[in-house]
């Protein structure tokens, strides 16, 4: 049994990997050179929103994922659905590497681009839920967050790939020569990593949880509908609470290449430095806070980050601009301890405000509508930086209205570690 969870678990980390290392691959890849090839501009700030205007329709995209995925993945099955996910994310980024650019094609490209982008994030929308509750719907009673941390920690692996990928390819490349070929090389690779998970997915079973609820008929028709109907608050709930981090997250993860570089004027390879710092980081974080959320709370874990990042906020934006000291130490405490603690419970606790005939809806939805929010951020940022310039007070302060908002919500919310309605009955009795 120990030798199944853990397969289990590296096969919810393993496409969890891979959908993020192909998310953020695209979202790295958009200030470094989406909005050159694909739509440029004699205004460079103009190519740059139209570029983060494809980063936000991902984001956009994936409630339509939530939707989709989330239907059959608590109708047909979690694996079946996953499954799914892994060929939408996988195709589309190996589509983005064989791309024709702008002065090939003329709007075909970008217009490409966009579709590619779309289908991106609707496989996303169904990914995360998914690989949660593959995760926490096997986990022994008693190691919930622990388990449910682990596809967590596919966001830092999945990003700090994406990333090294392209620094590795910009190394070995000159600047000619990566603006014309050396980018593509990182999205053909998906290729690889998508047939080695889908290998991995393809020898797991179903859940307990999901197998409980087809052997006792359970299993709604609707389940978006069922989802509002009855936990529609919990949705709500579920969106408020990410709309804080999500927002901070965004700009650590991805506007900060563009913040650094085009504003506060480091290099690009500082900028990636400080990003895979950040990440690095949260390879430690994630699980170690995930294993302790089981011992204090979920509720305890997310509050405090939520209130320490609201207390760094302005610290944040005022320091990374005073040296690439600054900025390394404050990407790692933002990015890989305070979001890093955060986000180790998120996947965990959101799952366990829902029953499990619409978990995977619930989870899935109320996550992705906040993502569809904060997606934005970037076209946000980029107007307020070329209005204000790189000011700590109109950035923390941003921020800092959102935080409060998701630290207000997550008053209001149980503590769910205890919920014994998550366990199923298969689960209790599934060798422990």
């Amino acid at each position: 049994m120990k030798k199944k969870k853990g397969r289990v678990l590296f096969a919810s980390l393993s496409g969890s990997v891979i959908e993020w290392y192909d998310f953020y691959l695209y979202g790295t890849a958009t200030g470094l050179v989406f909005s050159t090839l694909f739509f440029p501009n004699e205004n460079p700030a103009i190519g740059l929103l139209l570029a983060f205007a494809t980063f936000g329709v991902g984001y956009a995209a994936r409630p339509i994922g939530s939707i989709i995925f989330g239907h059959y993945g608590d109708r047909i099955g979690r694996k079946a659905a996953l499954m799914l996910t892994l060929v939408g994310m996988g195709g589309s980024s190996f589509l983005i590497g064989l791309l024709p650019t702008y002065e090939a094609v003329g709007l075909i490209a970008p217009i490409l681009l966009v579709l590619l982008r779309l289908i991106q994030g609707i496989a996303l929308g169904g990914e995360w839920g998914g690989a949660v509750l593959l995760a926490t719907e096997y986990a022994p009673k008693g190691l919930r967050g622990l388990y449910g941390s682990v596809p967590q920690l596919g966001v830092p692996i999945g990003l700090v790939a994406g990333s090294f990928s392209l620094t590795i390819i910009s190394f070995l490349t000159t600047e000619t020569q990566f603006m014309a070929w050396g980018w593509r090389i990182p999205f053909l690779f998906s290729a690889v990593l998508i047939v080695l998970a889908l290998w991995i997915r393809s020898g797991i079973d179903e859940t307990p949880a999901f197998q409980e609820q087809k052997e006792s008929g359970e299993i709604v028709n609707v389940p978006i509908v069922e989802t509002f109907r009855n936990n529609g608050r919990n949705v709500f709930h579920v969106i408020g609470l990410k709309l804080g981090d999500g927002f901070f997250n965004v700009f650590l993860m991805s506007f900060i290449l563009v913040y650094a570089t085009n504003y506060l004027g480091y290099g690009n390879e500082r900028a990636l430095t400080a990003l895979t710092i950040g990440c690095a980081t949260m390879i430690i974080t994630i699980p170690l806070i995930g294993y302790l959320s089981d011992f204090i709370g979920r509720k305890v874990i997310y509050m405090t980050g939520l209130a320490l990042m609201f207390i760094l906020a302005i610290p944040y934006f005022t320091l990374v601009g005073n040296g690439e000291t600054w900025l390394f130490v404050m990407q790692a405490v933002m990015l890989g301890v305070l979001w890093g603690a955060i986000f180790s419970t998120q996947g965990t606790l959101f799952s366990e405000l829902f029953p499990a005939n619409v978990r995977y809806t619930g989870l899935s939805v109320g996550y992705q509508l906040a993502a569809a929010i904060v997606g934005f951020g970037p076209m946000l940022w980029t107007t307020m930086a070329e209005s204000y310039g790189p000011s700590p007070f109109v950035f923390g302060g941003f921020m800092m209205v959102f935080l409060t908002l998701s630290f207000v919500l997550s008053i209001f919310v149980p503590d769910t570690r205890k919920i014994s309605t998550y366990e199923s009955k298969m689960d209790q009795t599934a060798g422990m």
